[in-house]
């Protein structure tokens, strides 16, 4: 009877540990609470810079403190979209801000060209990084737009 308990135990335990060992462990993101509740209002007043004042180029001052500061944000595929939206919309003449630029350093960092890059750049960080994110069809759709135009 010992003998039959400790095959089943040893058959058991055997199940067991190759049944854990197949499933892929998600990795878990360390968050730190107050990283993340500043980048959380940094994405509201951004949002509320977006939607109400069109001033882009404040969204996406906050967009790269935020990104500077606390990259694995767990909401970062959103502020990601409206820096993408905003570089984008820039890049058009769009927005009620007037872009006076101070030096050449910012000229370029505001050049049309440039903020059409960046929001390239953004759109494409979510098709791969974020599959599953609800701005992706929003995402493939502008980097169409985005991609430049050959001449047949």
């Amino acid at each position: 009877m010992k003998k039959a308990l400790i095959i089943f135990s040893f058959i058991f335990l055997s199940f067991t540990a190759t049944t854990f060992a197949q499933k892929p462990d998600e990795p878990k993101v360390q968050r730190d609470p107050v990283l993340e509740a500043d980048a959380k209002h940094n994405l509201e007043v951004a949002w509320q810079y977006y939607k109400l004042k069109k001033a882009y180029k404040a969204v996406i001052m906050r967009f790269e403190e935020t990104l500077a500061a606390n990259p694995n944000f767990s909401q970062m595929d959103e502020f990601l979209f409206i820096a993408a939206m905003s570089s984008k919309n820039l890049a058009d003449g769009k927005g009620r801000e007037n872009l006076a630029l101070k030096d050449d350093e910012e000229k370029k960092r505001f050049s049309p060209e440039r903020l059409r890059e960046d929001a390239t750049v953004y759109f494409t960080m979510i098709k791969d990084k974020y599959p599953n994110s609800k701005y992706i069809g929003e995402t493939e759709k502008q980097l169409k737009t985005l991609q430049p135009k050959s001449n047949p």
